[in-house]
């Protein structure tokens, strides 16, 4: 039986819930959720398996019509750049929403791209059946090839998802290894990992303009991973929300993120948080190359 691979663009308006599907196609974390829009700044490759299929996934920055900022600008642009490189497109809709402008949007400019469309509403154990019904019927669309149904969270019709990605594979040899879920370099995820956690935390405090980096990265011979991470909030006011009194805050950050990063890294994670305030780190070019992102747009 000959391979297939291909890349499927996940695309959709931000907190649809891209990176869930992805992570729950994946089988495990490679990229971080919460309840922050646009917590996904970078395009991320997560990798599946079905059959001789390999899927490659390229979850994106949520898509919105109204960027403010070179970082918000920057991140869109990542999305639309995934779409002409795909061999599908996948667009995720959160059918709990009570509009789907935006996903309308979406799909009239995906048309402009010349490209066929899996349309997937997703949070539908959120929705009553008539509700979802008419959120279908509002979306019909002539580049729509497919509609699923799904939870994300849940995995509940993720399955009927991967097969039909895999339907629309070329057919090719793999491009990468079968044991590998993503090309995202560990150092990153362990700094994205620390980002999700203090979004999931500090969400209603903060802003999402903060940025982690990973400074250091030492491996020992029994096993163990040394990480050493900075925190770099805008103003002095932030970094005193992530440090909290006594520095309370900032500890229960890092044993939270060290108990993910043990569990996903299959080791175990000493991890020191060094919090900084950076005023202009989002006009600096070495972060959005970081980052995957072009600095120049807009």
């Amino acid at each position: 039986m000959s391979q297939h691979c291909g890349y499927v663009a996940i695309i959709g308006a931000p907190n649809a819930g891209k990176s869930t599907l992805v992570n729950q196609l994946v089988g495990t974390k490679v990229s971080i959720v919460s309840p922050k829009v646009q917590t996904t700044r970078n395009r991320i490759l997560g990798i599946a398996l079905e059959g001789e299929t390999q899927i490659v996934l390229v979850d994106t920055p949520g898509v919105f019509f109204d960027p403010k900022g070179r970082l918000e600008r920057s991140m869109v642009h990542a999305a639309w750049s995934s779409v002409d490189g795909a061999d599908c497109i996948a667009l995720v809709v959160d059918a709990a929403k009570k509009s789907c402008e935006d996903s309308l949007r979406i799909l009239n400019e995906i048309a402009k791209h010349h490209k066929k469309v899996l349309l997937i509403l997703n949070k539908v154990d959120l929705i009553s059946k008539d509700s979802l019904l008419r959120i279908a019927q509002s979306l019909q669309h002539p580049v729509i090839a497919e509609t699923f149904m799904i939870s994300a969270l849940s995995g509940d019709g993720v399955q009927e998802v991967r097969t039909s990605f895999a339907k629309h594979m070329p057919e090719g040899v793999w491009l990468f290894p079968d044991d590998q879920i993503s090309d995202i370099p560990m150092r990153m995820l362990a700094a994205e990992i620390t980002r999700e956690v203090i979004f999931h935390r500090l969400h209603q405090e903060l802003p999402y303009s903060i940025m982690v980096e990973t400074e250091q990265w030492e491996e020992f011979d029994n096993g163990d991973v040394k990480i050493d991470q900075v925190i770099y909030v805008q103003r002095k006011s932030q970094k005193g929300i992530v440090l909290g009194k006594g520095g309370q805050q900032v500890k229960i950050l890092g044993s939270l993120a060290r108990k993910q990063m043990s569990e996903i890294f299959e080791c175990t994670v000493h991890l020191k948080l060094l919090v900084k305030v950076k005023e202009d780190w989002m006009d600096r070019p070495h972060h959005y190359h970081m980052l995957g992102l072009d600095f120049n747009v807009g």
